[in-house]
């Protein structure tokens, strides 16, 4: 090969890599179908942030409650948050404290007047570093998920 052409190659593998990570690819979650039918959704919590949920998640730092509730008050209209649409069935939400030095937890509830009729889970007990499952059943609708311990934005999940 010459220069010439190695750098080309260069060029071309560096808007490869920069392609492979850019923030909108690492938004999504995770999603992985078992044999048993149940969909296992993975996200992890940072502080004040789930990372899967917004578009450009942000390195936030927090040692209480409230620095994330302050955090959440100055940016909430700056970032985007990403809409995770699902279809029915049953699922397990697989959620990851990275680097929350206090405990969390996680909670899928109905939005709206459907709030009382959609099904519903939450829990806590999720310290820094651990993986914790939340298994529900849900059905077509309008959701909020979050955490309120972190606490994170209501971010929308729709199951159609």
């Amino acid at each position: 090969m010459n220069a010439t052409r190695i750098r080309v190659a260069a060029a071309i593998a560096v808007v490869l890599l920069a392609g492979a990570v850019a923030p909108a690819a690492l938004a999504a979650p995770r999603i992985e179908k078992r044999p048993d039918g149940v969909s296992i959704v993975h996200l992890t919590q940072t502080p004040c942030v789930f990372v899967e949920s917004e578009a450009d998640p942000k390195a936030y730092t927090s040692t209480r409650k409230e620095e994330c509730e302050a955090i959440n008050r100055e940016t909430a209209g700056k970032r985007t948050f990403e809409t995770l649409t699902l279809p029915p069935g049953e699922y397990i939400f697989r959620v990851t404290n990275r680097n929350v030095p206090y405990e969390l937890g996680f909670w899928v509830r109905g939005q709206g007047v459907g709030r009382v009729t959609l099904p519903s889970v939450s829990g806590g007990g999720l310290v820094t570093g651990k993986t914790q499952d939340y298994r529900i059943k849900l059905i077509a609708g309008e959701y909020y998920y979050s955490c309120p311990l972190n606490p994170t934005p209501d971010y929308t999940l729709r199951v159609r």
